[in-house]
């Protein structure tokens, strides 16, 4: 593996992408760690003990300018947990280097789609759908089932979903996103330590450049226009997706 000041540049990089785009817990750190020489689980589980305390310091700038849906992100809950844990049992079963090219291909496909504009008309009938509550709940634990999987907190799958399926503006997805992946991390960490899949040397060298990344982050967030923040995202998933895939594939 990577000499450890390597996992605190990689922990600073994923915690301000965390800041500014509510993702990167571990759908980020997960490739970047394979990428330092972390075998499959070890790098799909290590950066969760982290991505809890790190999302909550990121989500406080948006909760004090009012740029989070707590009741949306309560209800997200309700159907996530449970999913995944769910998910995190089944990843014992189908293994790191299925999980990690997974992680690489809804990757780009999530980013693509978030390179398009997004109407006024998708908004308003979002807004509708975030009321109901079933529907969001169910989506929810498809997301939680998939977060299990690929054991990360599920930002870059909820913050298009809140996008596009509910309404919000991008500051506020990403608000509400930090939250949700503050406490979807907590199931899924207690998953795969039951698993045995955490390096601690790993998670904490990893964990001592996420903190303070994430606080400047979501700091830089705040300067930002909505839309600006959006593009950066959908062109950051689709090239570091395309590039971890094709990286993973030419190890196979």
């Amino acid at each position: 593996m990577a000499p450890w000041p390597s996992f605190v540049i990689a922990g600073i990089v994923v915690g301000l992408l965390m800041g500014v785009f509510g993702v990167g817990g571990s759908s980020v750190a997960t490739p970047l760690l394979a990428i330092l020489g972390v075998p499959g689980l070890i790098a799909v589980a290590s950066p969760l003990p982290a991505t809890i305390p790190s999302a909550l310091v990121a989500a406080t700038p948006y909760a004090r300018s009012g740029e989070s849906r707590p009741r949306a992100a309560a209800w997200s809950l309700v159907g996530g947990v449970p999913a995944a844990i769910v998910g995190g049992l089944l990843s014992q079963v189908i293994g790191g280097p299925v999980l990690l090219v997974m992680s690489g291909v809804v990757l780009i496909v999530i980013g693509v789609r978030v390179l398009f504009p997004i109407s006024e008309g998708t908004r308003t009938a979002g807004t509708a759908r975030r009321q109901n509550r079933p529907l969001l709940v169910a989506t929810m634990a498809g997301i939680g089932l998939f977060t299990g999987l690929l054991a990360n907190g599920g930002g870059f799958l909820l913050v298009p979903v809140y996008l596009f399926l509910f309404g919000l503006r991008m500051r506020q997805a990403v608000g509400t996103s930090l939250l949700v992946i503050a406490v979807m991390s907590i199931p899924t960490l207690a998953t795969h330590m039951a698993l045995g899949h955490i390096d601690w040397t790993v998670a904490g060298t990893f964990a001592a450049g996420l903190l303070p990344g994430a606080a400047i982050g979501a700091r830089l967030a705040q300067r930002l226009e909505g839309p600006t923040i959006r593009r950066a995202f959908g062109w950051f998933l689709v090239v570091f997706g395309v590039a971890f895939t094709l990286y993973r594939l030419s190890r196979s």
